[in-house]
This record gives C-alpha cells, sequence and structure tokens, in this order.
C-alpha cells in the first residue's frame, strides 16, 4: 500500500455547545490539518496521486472554511464544528474531488493547537 500525506491549515471561529467550560463561548483557532490518500497501485508515472492535485483540491475545501464563523456554515447545522466533525468535512469533501479509483482519502487529523487534536 502506498500512502500520501499532505499538510494545510485555516483559520476560523467557532461555539461548541453541550460541551461545557470555556468552549461554549466563541473563540477562534488556527488549524493544522492532516491529509493521508492511499492506494494500492501507482500510475504509469510512478505516483499514486499528484501531490499538487491532492494540494489543489485541499485549497478548495479549505476556502469553505477559512476565516469563517464555522456555526453558521450549513455543513455543521446538525452538529457542532469539533475537530472531529471538521476532520469528517475535510475527508468528505476531498473525497468527492478525487478522480482517481486508485486512491482513497484514508485519514484527516484536525489539529486545534499544538497538543490536541481529532
Amino acid at each position: 500500500m502506498y500512502e500520501l500525506k499532505v499538510i494545510t491549515s485555516f483559520a476560523a471561529a467557532h461555539r461548541l455547545t453541550m460541551v461545557g467550560s470555556k468552549c461554549e463561548n466563541i473563540h477562534g483557532h488556527n488549524w493544522k490539518i492532516e491529509v493521508y490518500v492511499t492506494g494500492e497501485k501507482l500510475n504509469a508515472g510512478g505516483v499514486l496521486m499528484d501531490f499538487g492535485e491532492i494540494k489543489k483540491h485541499l485549497a478548495e475545501v479549505m476556502k469553505k472554511l477559512d476565516h469563517k464563523f464555522l456555526n453558521d456554515l450549513d455543513c455543521f447545522a446538525d452538529g457542532n464544528p469539533s475537530s472531529e466533525n471538521i476532520a469528517y468535512f475535510v475527508a468528505r469533501e476531498l473525497q468527492g474531488k478525487i478522480d482517481h479509483q486508485s486512491a482513497r482519502v484514508s485519514r484527516v487529523t484536525a489539529w486545534e493547537s499544538e497538543d490536541a487534536c481529532a
């Protein structure tokens, strides 16, 4: 199996409900996002997928989140814009943009601080 990893970031504010403590107040983070794409076969060029293509698609996803109040976005209408839900959103959106039968998003990590991620 082959695995690619791309790292990006975005800044945004959110407010988490029903978690208690200070997280229920509006606050912001500079999220770091790690995306892993895996597959079994390399293409004729000897790569699983071009890094530039992953970065382009990931930038499109980040535009939806960057410098936004996440609670106002439709994608979080049914739940908190938590790090867990942000990672899920990024994975789902990116997978929808990858047009390769041999590559898939296998993992997304959303870091909300240097020592906390989902």
